[in-house]
């Protein structure tokens, strides 16, 4: 049998549990890694390794002749693709896991930033109504990018009657955005999309403009965000930090952003929920069924 092993706790139930362990000896640890190389001393002797983020990021170069299934999108970040090839290392990711976490994130941005509802959370002032906030119906939004995520808030933005533009890879990006009173960024990193929303982008928004965004500092020029934001061009900026470790408030472009009175972020939350955890895990497993049957399935290859 395959000797398989899961490198840290991930929420698996005992369905989930019961179908892996038909796959091969599994060897289960039940607390994170304390360290990269903690990491990947659990990995030595196992052919097949499941794994979440800890440690694999940092290690995964050091393994040969390995299969590592994972329960969440993102590997391009960090994985090259010479490395994989040259120890002979395939990793499986699971996209479209956190379509619907992604999207909620997305949806409570769309409304923070126009409606305002957080700030009159349990308030002790008299509100004052004189000014009607902003709706959604009838705005201009476009979205930038249609996968996963894309597809899922552009069906969003279509039920809360907002006239939707979707920018896909080809597509003219300046002529997308032009009359966009929101912006939603969640492209995928790849060589067309790197350096994309640069400050010629930022400089041909609409006045007022909001801008949304779930993706990496290779795509985002921020030095031309925050440029854009001073000027007035965007009003408002949402952004859940992806290059983040997840969780982590103490990352560098995290508190800069957060320091900013027009942004709302957060450290790399937007995708987790029970749902991401149980659809990833299934996909995880799927990824292995497959590998053993020869007829892989979700591989990186960037």
């Amino acid at each position: 049998m395959k000797k398989i092993v899961v490198t840290n706790p991930m929420g698996l139930s005992e369905e989930q549990k019961a179908r892996l362990n038909k796959l091969g000896e599994v060897t289960y640890f039940d607390e994170m890694p304390s360290s990269p190389d903690e990491w990947l001393k659990r990995c030595q002797g196992f052919e097949i390794i499941c794994s979440w983020m800890a440690g694999l990021r940092e290690k995964y170069g050091e393994l040969k002749d390995v299969f590592i299934s994972v329960p969440f999108v993102g590997v391009g970040t960090f994985a090259d693709p010479k490395v994989l090839s040259a120890k002979n290392i395939t990793i499986a990711n699971s996209p479209g896991c956190n379509r619907n976490a992604v999207s909620e994130w997305i949806t409570w941005m769309l409304l923070s930033t126009t409606r305002r509802l957080d700030t009159y959370l349990r308030t002790t002032e008299t509100v004052s109504l004189a000014q009607s906030p902003i709706g959604l119906t009838s705005k201009n939004i476009t979205i930038l990018g249609n996968g996963n995520i894309g597809k899922r808030v552009t069906e969003i933005c279509r039920a809360l009657e907002m006239n939707v533009t979707i920018f896909k890879r080809g597509d003219d990006l300046l002529k997308a955005v032009k009359d966009a009173d929101i912006i939603v960024d969640v492209l995928s990193t790849n060589s067309t999309s790197k350096g994309l929303l640069n400050r010629d982008f930022f400089q041909s928004v609409k006045e007022g403009a909001i801008f949304i965004s779930v993706t990496v500092a290779a795509i985002v020029d921020f030095n031309a965000m925050f440029e854009a934001l001073d000027s007035g061009k965007l009003s408002l900026v949402a952004h859940d930090v992806a290059d983040a470790k997840p969780g982590d408030s103490t990352n560098t472009l995290y508190k800069k952003l957060r320091q900013h009175p027009k942004v709302y972020t957060t450290p790399h939350i937007a995708g987790f929920s029970d749902t991401t955890t149980r659809i990833g895990n299934n996909m995880m497993i799927d990824n292995i069924e497959a590998w053993l049957q020869d007829k892989p399935i979700n591989v990186f290859k960037r």
